[in-house]
């Protein structure tokens, strides 16, 4: 079943709220309070909604997160029954140093439609190209690269690939060098990163690494209404890891999951920018009103696009 598309709107709203609200705090050094401010306008205005939410992606579990919480009930408890995935403030270091690429995001799914994810690391790629064989987790970066090339028509030189910059990464960034692949590095935020595949005009044609599984969900969101590739595998590190996975489900803790496996049915994604980055610019307080710009998407109307919204302030 489609989503309502009044919920578009309420989304936009939420998200942009959010991005507000966060935005008094960009470059303040303090990224807790940055994120707080983002999680108490999200949790306030999705209580408003005529909806029977629940958050499966949040700000973590019941006792490490006492707001917009994994299983939080959100909603007026009438109308359509959600999943709700949310990260209110993705790049809190981006927001606490008045870095680029801050967001507010926001995802939907009719309920049972958006995967639980661990908090956990997640092994992903995503790119534009969406046959098989072409791109693959399982594949080395060597391989995903020649076979992206031979796709595209392009030289390995051509191709610009999109990673964090994490020492964990050593060994791939190594290897995309020696492939003379033009390199992205990003510091933090990898759901926008995984989404600078969507355009041509972000000249990103592949993002690949390792980075937060919630995040993955998300991205994979907003991927989906652009019939993009994403595959992700959780890392689970310790014993205490593979328990939580299994209470939400997860028995097989090798498994590469498909993004269709990770968000099915109808949805509507968010991204609101704080700070201006790649991706969406920030938000901007003129006089009494304010203008934000979101990253939209809402698979069943074919709907993505950026908005810009002025607001008066209040």
């Amino acid at each position: 079943m489609a989503i309502d598309k009044k919920f578009v709107d309420q989304l936009l709203n939420v998200t942009s709220k959010a991005a507000l609200a966060s935005s008094y705090l960009v470059g303040k050094k303090d990224k807790i309070a940055a994120d707080k401010a983002a999680v108490d306008s999200m949790r306030s205005n999705l209580n408003n909604f005529d909806i029977q939410g629940q958050i499966v992606i949040g700000e973590g579990e019941l006792d490490e997160a006492p707001m917009l919480y994994i299983g939080e009930k959100l909603g007026t408890n009438k109308g359509p029954e959600f999943d709700i995935a949310v990260d209110p403030l993705e790049g809190t270091n981006f927001a606490a140093n008045n870095l680029p690429g801050a967001l507010s995001v926001i995802a939907i799914a009719e309920k049972d439609n958006l995967f639980k994810a661990p908090e956990t690391y997640m092994e992903k790629i995503s790119t534009k190209v969406n046959d098989k064989n072409v791109v693959d987790l399982d594949y080395t970066v060597k391989q995903n690269i020649s076979n992206l090339s031979d796709y595209l028509n392009k030289n390995p030189e051509n191709i610009t690939a999109c990673i964090l910059d994490r020492p964990r990464h050593k060994e791939i960034i190594e290897e995309l060098r020696k492939l003379k692949v033009n390199i992205k590095l990003i510091t933090d935020g990898d759901v926008s990163g995984a989404l600078l595949v969507t355009e041509e005009k972000y000249n990103v044609d592949i993002f690949l690494g390792t980075g937060g599984g919630p995040e993955g969900v998300l991205a994979a969101a907003a991927l989906d209404s652009f019939d993009c590739n994403f595959q992700g595998r959780f890392l689970f590190e310790t014993e205490e890891d593979k328990k939580r996975a299994k209470k939400m489900g997860i028995n097989d803790f090798g498994k590469k999951y498909h993004l269709k496996e990770i968000v099915s049915g109808d949805s509507i994604f968010c991204a609101t920018g704080i700070t201006s980055g790649d991706l969406v610019s920030g938000i901007e307080i003129k006089d009494n009103e304010f203008i934000s710009e979101t990253l939209v998407t809402h698979k069943s109307s074919g709907l993505k696009k950026l908005i810009k919204l002025k607001q008066k302030l209040r």
